[in-house]
């Protein structure tokens, strides 16, 4: 642990009631202030419960986690206020337009009138969807949802940011729009916390990996650091086949 960690992890674990194997085994982690910081591997591997932990959304079985030097047993709210999530799930009312949608998340983050109104509209403009603020969620396409889902859960502009496979199933164009305002928000002070099964997104978009597999860390380091170090690799995709393994997991 450093005095720079925003997350701090130390032999944290998880089983499960009935299970026998833990779905988390005693891992040790940490994440810095600024970093955008991936979390990979294969299916059933710990990432999600991880991230359930961090969350407050399951509690471990033993262990610690600290985010800005604070416990979730004091200082749950004082976390939650540093944090966004962004899930794989579209978490929005399909009904409801893309502002009264954010409107309606600018209203739980505590957001004043002004300053609602001032980062909706700016971020409506940034992802381009400032023309179809009146349109209802249910009519715009994948790519748009993801960019509006990502909008919800960072207008309060959060030191921390879970990211849960935030591209999956969108186009090109969506994509790469999402990734530039990610790395705008990195620049401008916010962690990223990231998963995701596109390894090649990961490996421009990471500064830092964790490879789980099996509830254990099993890999660490910058994405061209593994490249180098892992024979034969010349992706860090080549390096995650490499450390888990050819067979699918389902």
């Amino acid at each position: 642990m450093t005095s720079k960690s925003l997350i701090t992890i130390q032999n944290l674990a998880k089983t499960y009631k009935g299970s026998i194997e833990p779905a988390v085994d005693n891992i040790d982690m940490t994440v810095e202030h600024g970093e955008v910081f991936g979390l990979l591997g294969p299916n059933g591997a710990g990432k999600t419960t991880t991230i359930s932990i961090l969350c407050n959304l399951i509690q471990p079985s033993s262990g610690s986690v600290k985010i800005n030097n604070l416990g979730y047993s004091r200082h749950a709210r004082e976390i939650k206020s540093l944090m966004g999530v962004v899930s794989q799930d579209i978490a929005l009312f399909p009904t409801l337009t893309a502002r009264e949608n954010l409107q309606y998340f600018a209203g739980l983050y505590g957001l004043p009138g002004k300053t609602a109104k001032n980062r909706i509209e700016e971020a409506l403009k940034r992802l381009d969807l400032w023309e179809k603020r009146n349109t209802a969620i249910k009519k715009y396409s994948g790519g748009m949802k993801r960019r509006i889902n990502l909008l919800a859960g960072i207008l309060h502009k959060p030191k921390l940011l879970f990211l849960d496979e935030p591209t999956v199933g969108i186009d090109v164009q969506s994509r790469r729009m999402i990734f530039e305002y990610l790395r705008e928000l990195n620049q401008e002070g916010t962690t990223i916390f990231y998963t995701s099964h596109l390894l090649e997104e990961a490996e421009k978009l990471c500064s830092r990996v964790s490879v789980i597999d099996k509830g254990r860390i099993i890999l660490n380091g910058s994405p061209s650091a593994l490249i180098r170090s892992t024979e034969g690799s010349k992706s860090l995709e080549d390096v995650f086949i490499r450390v888990t393994g050819k067979k699918v997991r389902d």
